[in-house]
């Protein structure tokens, strides 16, 4: 008996497999464009963030300076500065909102609007020798870290050509009664406030929109990988449906050879014989059925082949096939689904289920136990073994091609097939050993992934 877990619980030593961790259809496919997309999103709202810390730090700035310093400022330009760039953010957030997709233009749209309010506020407050024109660079390096090289470029000779512009063009702050000293002074703990925010905006914001690029670099990977193995893939299914079909000639030749044997009369005196014959027609009818499945399941569309039925009675089905098929020593089957649902009878999922077995059933000949069940709307297949379970190294790659302890030439491809078809429908695998001793292997998918469309 299993004790019921949540779907999302995993024990040590397990390994899942997700199907789309996006939350998307089963079939969809997720492109590069749509990963560059929520990598884009991610960096505008960290724009948007910083935006906000700009707003507010200038604003606090401007107050220290005109009421704490005495410094004369033009506060009616300087905070109308101030309401534009927090329109502009305004306007962000609710692009963001809209869910239209965010290019890189976007993002570098919103930088030189960043550029342009820092170059008016300094060109209100002394130009180049403010100590806050060192912030061109912060702006400089978010262009180089969220954008391609031509528009990292353009956004940074834009920032150089601000700055040379603010070396002759600007209004002067004036030091209170002439106060030489004390403006140097004060000009020096500006530069030093300056370089901790800066270097402290950079500290949080570039790591995190590094830490973005890499989840979107990391994705890409993986849907490379899945393409190499989707290609893998539809390489066996041509060679199988390619096999399936000269097979046919020869199992039919042989079965029209059976046929006359058995009205020969040897083996209507031979009862031994006889038997043996009816042996091997059993196992070539097998072999034709089999042959028959891999050319059904090579049709790319759901409704060739598929039979409506409901998934008590698919599982049992299937599970009573495969038993008759193999005879196990010892199996353990105990179907809990409630409530019942109508499916369709999926050929591929039936495979699925079919190697799982094989393999469980080849590490540990003595006994293997399976059960089903429904947890919400996902169905929930485990089947355990008492075998020597999954090493490490095994677990560690589990799901790649040709990676087996079997040791035989062309073997690993089982758990292979059974993780790109559980991809496919949208489910999860779960692999891991058991605390008793033995392995355990978890299918879970949805059961939208076989349910009929027009089922009620």
């Amino acid at each position: 008996m299993v004790r019921p877990r949540p779907p999302g619980g995993l024990r040590r030593g397990e390994v899942r497999a997700a199907a789309d961790d996006q939350g998307g259809p089963p079939d969809a496919v997720i492109s590069n464009a749509s990963i560059q997309d929520t990598a884009n999103r991610r960096n505008l709202r960290l724009l948007v963030q910083l935006r906000w810390v700009a707003v507010g730090g200038q604003l606090a700035t401007i107050a220290a300076v005109h009421l704490l310093m005495d410094i004369p400022l033009d506060l009616p330009a300087m905070l109308a500065i101030l309401v534009l760039l927090a329109g502009w953010n305004l306007f962000s957030q609710l692009r963001l909102r809209s869910g239209r997709t965010i290019s890189q233009n976007e993002l570098f749209l919103g930088l030189l609007v960043d550029v342009a309010a820092l170059t008016a506020q300094l060109y209100l407050s002394g130009g180049a020798v403010n100590p806050f024109v060192s912030l061109f660079l912060l702006q400089v390096m978010l262009g180089a870290v969220l954008l391609d090289l031509p528009r990292a470029a353009a956004l940074g000779a834009v920032a150089t050509a601000a700055f040379i512009g603010l070396m002759y063009y600007s209004r002067p702050l004036v030091p209170p009664a002439q106060q030489d000293a004390a403006f140097l002074r004060l000009h020096i703990q500006g530069a030093l406030v300056c370089f901790v925010l800066a270097a402290a905006l950079s500290l949080f914001f570039v790591t995190r929109i590094t830490r973005n690029l890499r989840e979107r670099d990391e994705r890409l990977a993986t849907l490379r990988q899945e393409a190499a193995e989707q290609d893998h893939i539809l390489r066996l299914g041509l060679l199988a449906a390619g096999a399936a079909h000269e097979l046919g000639t020869p199992l039919a030749t042989l079965s029209v050879i059976l046929n006359d044997w058995r009205r020969l009369p040897f083996f209507r005196r031979d009862q031994e014989a006889a038997q043996e014959l009816a042996v091997m027609e059993t196992q070539l009818d097998r072999c034709k059925g089999i042959v028959s499945g891999i050319l059904l399941s090579s049709g790319e569309l759901r409704g060739e082949g598929t039979v409506r039925t409901h998934v008590r009675a698919f599982l049992d089905e299937t599970i009573g096939a495969w038993r008759a098929q193999r005879t196990p020593r010892a199996f353990a089957w105990n179907n809990r689904v409630e409530p019942d649902a109508p499916v369709f009878s999926d050929a591929a999922f039936k495979q699925v289920l079919a190697n799982i077995l094989d393999n469980a059933l080849e590490a540990s000949p003595g006994w293997i136990g399976a059960e089903a069940r429904r947890v919400e709307d996902r169905l929930v297949i485990e089947v355990r073994d008492d075998g020597p379970g999954f090493s490490a190294e095994m677990l560690a790659e589990v799901g790649k091609p040709y990676r087996s302890s079997k040791g035989r030439p062309g073997s690993g491809l089982g758990l292979f097939l059974v993780f790109n078809v559980m991809r496919k429908l949208g489910g999860q695998v779960t692999v891991g050993n058991r605390d008793e001793g033995g392995a355990r292997v978890v299918l879970s998918l949805p059961l939208s992934a076989l349910t009929p469309r027009s089922a009620p």
